[in-house]
């Protein structure tokens, strides 16, 4: 009866449906696995990829945006010269008219730029660098152009068009010339305005070498630079109305027809970069089709995979299978005394791999406290490097004004030279070498800001600290009209290391900075002081203040306040491990009256201060301290 019940049609299904049951599950783990490696491969080569294209987006807006501040003041010196002025006030003095051609056409071949010409108060222009070309400007009225408008009721014009006489596109920049018969304080119209047309075809056609398409768009959405040839002058969406006609009236893209992008090319996803004070954005197009090619090899190597551990899985099964029957056969035939044995082997074989095991998990311990230690180093070091790259655009627009000035007190010295005053030469000489000094200083105080820290404790003079960090931020309160008033005490000394010290004054004056940038009255008020055995700095702000809850979260890794793109949300992070490392505290308080945000910074006093507090001046009086 055995044998019947054992070969019964049942008892053969059971097996097989057991083993039909297992291959279903292996399939279905497989193909959820495969599914699981695209994805994975997608989102993290799709990550990679976003990631090197924000990095190259940031390198080329930075290059453009150096170009345009490069000649940003040129305008400005161009209206000083005195052929300038006298082509204005005589414009049928054909001798004065002659000079400025001249003058114009050397600026023009100097700065390397397409062309400089003076049009007087009706848009007309008098003089240009093109006065002997075919296609001279000389003669053509550019009033109706928005630069022109700008420039003769004032202030500065930024436009960028076609060109209506030469048909060749470029950045206008123009100044007004002041009139010397009005006073300095007088608002009275000026006599003309200088303008200078820089050509950015070099941009463009370095772009053509991008595996990834690159265009500059202008604020209305219109592709006027662009990697691609067929991009060029579409846009990333349909024209409105009142788009269509500020176009037209100002003939900002004369001959073109404003079309939009075709499906497919405005679908791709991009990064975005701001450019310049006119609202340009720079894009950089991604293409994603490495990501699905890396996405299909990883899923067929998944497949592999889950079909050889399937293998080894049943071959493991027929082994175990084997084995078992094997155990049932040998237990029979032993003993007592042998079992205990063998309970006494295993109990001693599970010791020692106890003993490895926690030796090999406390050597693991040890590494990861040292990768821990280096990692925060390397977070230090990197928080500055990145307050470095924030203020890199104030610090060039630091420098370039000194070379500008330098430049133009180097011609005119030559000019004195020539008329044989050497006192004149002599002071603009001394000019010159008060610019190089004053870059000089900038200059060593970033190299010593960016070096890294060599971990090493001493007495740091937190007065000296407080110059140095409100030094390397001069040139961004001067740019964003904000006003930085220090009272401080001659001498505050504590133990600590000074380069991570101005690293964390540097970012909680970066962060008052960012915190008045939208407010009217941008006042940011630093105070050292002593409180008992201590050294007290606190940084207040006017600006909008923080929430009771966003302040709680403040010192967190990877909470910031700030809008997204602003900050990883690491500064304050960092800064509060730097203070406590060095017996210190920084913490986030109650800022006195009804708006503003307060910080403070305490760290032990070596020694107490030998004088009483003293007021430093306002780094720029943009915004009059109280």
């Amino acid at each position: 009866m055995t044998s019947s019940a054992s070969g019964s049609p049942a008892a053969l299904a059971r097996p097989r449906a057991r083993t039909l049951a297992v291959v279903l599950a292996w399939l279905i783990g497989g193909a959820l696995a495969c599914a699981a490696a695209w994805q994975f491969s997608v989102d993290r080569t799709s990550a990679a990829l976003r990631a090197r294209a924000e990095r190259h987006a940031a390198a080329l807006a930075l290059d453009l945006t150096g170009a345009l501040e490069k000649v940003e003041t040129l305008p400005f010196v161009i209206s000083l010269q005195a052929q300038v002025l006298q082509g204005l006030q005589h414009p049928g003095d054909a001798r004065a008219i002659e000079s400025l051609n001249h003058y114009l056409a050397e600026v023009q071949q100097r700065a390397q730029v397409a062309a400089a010409y003076v049009i007087d108060q009706q848009g007309l222009t008098i003089a240009a660098s093109n006065w002997l070309d075919v296609q001279t400007f000389v003669g053509n009225n550019y009033g109706f152009r928005p630069y022109a408008r700008a420039a003769l009721s004032g202030d500065v014009g930024r436009f960028y068009a076609i060109g209506t006489t030469t048909s060749l596109p470029g950045y206008f920049l123009a100044h007004p010339v002041a009139d010397p018969a009005h006073p300095p304080t007088s608002s009275g119209p000026p006599l003309g305005a200088v303008v200078l047309k820089i050509s950015l075809d070099a941009f463009e056609r370095s772009w053509a070498g991008n595996d990834e398409p690159v265009a500059l768009v202008d604020r209305n959405g219109v592709l006027f630079l662009a990697s691609q040839a067929d991009w060029k002058y579409r846009s990333l969406a349909r024209l409105n109305d009142a788009a269509r006609r500020e176009i037209a009236a100002s003939q900002q893209y004369t001959g073109r027809s404003i079309e939009p992008l075709p499906g497919a090319a405005a679908a791709l996803p991009r990064v975005v970069k701001p450019v310049g004070p006119l609202g340009w954005q720079l894009m950089l197009f991604v293409d994603l089709a490495p990501a699905h090619q890396a996405a299909r090899g990883m899923a067929v190597g998944t497949a592999l995979l889950v079909l050889a551990a399937a293998l080894g899985a049943h071959a493991w099964s027929q082994r175990r299978t084997h084995q078992r029957s094997l155990d049932a056969a040998r237990a029979a035939l032993q003993d007592a005394s042998t079992q205990l044995e063998h309970r006494i082997a295993e109990r001693t074989a599970e010791l020692l791999r106890a003993n490895h095991d926690l030796a090999e998990r406390y050597r693991e311990l040890q590494q990861a406290e040292q990768l821990l230690r280096a990692t925060q180093d390397e977070l230090v070091q990197a928080g500055k490097l990145g307050m470095l790259g924030q203020m890199a655009a104030g610090m060039t627009h630091e420098l370039n004004q000194p070379l500008t000035a330098a430049k133009a007190f180097a011609d005119n010295a030559v000019a004195f030279l020539a008329q044989g005053d050497e006192a004149s030469a002599r002071e603009n000489l001394q000019h010159i070498s008060d610019a190089c000094s004053r870059m000089g200083q900038l200059i060593a105080q970033l190299k010593g800001f960016a070096r890294k820290s060599d971990g090493e404790v001493g007495p740091v003079d937190l007065a000296a600290s407080i110059r140095n960090a409100a030094l390397l931020l001069e040139a961004d309160y001067r740019q964003r009209g904000a006003a930085l008033s220090i009272t401080a005490l001659p001498s505050a000394r504590v133990m600590g290391d000074s380069l991570r010290i101005e690293q964390v004054l540097v970012n909680l004056l970066k962060n008052a900075l960012d915190a008045v940038a939208g407010t009217d009255e941008r006042r940011v008020h630093l105070v050292l002081a002593r409180d008992g055995g201590d050294a007290v700095i606190t940084i207040t702000d006017s600006g909008p203040g923080l929430a009771r809850e966003a302040r709680a979260r403040l010192f967190e890794p990877f909470f910031t306040t700030k809008p997204s793109g602003q900050g990883l949300g690491l500064g304050l992070a960092i800064s509060s491990s730097i203070v406590q490392a060095m017996g210190g505290r920084l913490a986030a308080l109650d800022a006195p009256g009804d708006s503003g945000a307060q910080f403070e910074l305490r760290l032990p006093l070596l020694d107490p201060p030998a004088a009483p507090p003293a007021s430093i001046p306002a780094l720029h009086d943009g915004v009059e301290p109280r």
